[in-house]
């Protein structure tokens, strides 16, 4: 083994800081792909070296291998962040939709919004409308909807993704056109 490897294995300050000198940029680079805010993914990083380095013996091997194993150590923390992240939001939504509706500010509605995006569903793909509607209409998760469907999870994600996009593109580009 080399020097690297050897203090990081050895969990020596300098193992580290050689390896964070190295390889930040690559981590960074890592944890961007999956969170979009660069705060969010520079504490990925951060939390994934100090789960690391707080976890003695868990690597074995050589430079390449440190690094491989640094950029899966991220990632995993990347993809655990936003399953906090998601838990923590579905959370809201639920003590938002349990929270009393109070009698005298009733919710306001408006039936052309409405109309609007009920026409920009119904030009969707039929795969891509039945994904959206069981998710935000059904209060599914995607696990729940590959389920029904018999669909493979990424399949639903990439539908969903791909429908709110046509919506958002949709509805934005008709925005100006009501009068």
């Amino acid at each position: 083994m080399d020097e690297l490897v050897d203090d990081f294995v050895a969990r020596r300050p300098s193992g580290l800081e050689q390896a964070y000198a190295l390889w930040s940029r690559l981590l960074f680079g890592v944890a961007r792909h999956a969170i979009a805010d660069r705060g969010s993914a520079e504490d990925c990083v951060h939390d994934a070296l100090v789960r690391v380095w707080r976890s003695p013996n868990r690597f074995t091997g050589n430079r390449e291998m440190l690094k491989a194993y640094l950029i899966a150590c991220v990632r995993n923390e990347s993809l655990g962040m936003i399953r906090r992240e998601g838990r923590r939001d579905a959370r809201e939504l639920k003590a938002v939709r349990l929270a009393p509706v109070s009698s005298i500010d009733p919710p306001v509605v408006d039936p052309v919004e409405t109309q609007r995006l009920q026409a920009a569903l119904g030009r969707l793909p039929d795969e891509q409308r039945t994904a959206l509607t069981l998710a935000y209409y059904g209060n599914k998760t995607h696990v729940e909807i590959a389920r029904e469907l018999d669909v493979p999870l990424g399949t639903i994600k990439s539908r969903i993704s791909m429908a709110m996009r046509k919506l958002q593109t949709e509805l934005a580009s008709t925005e100006g056109v009501r009068s």
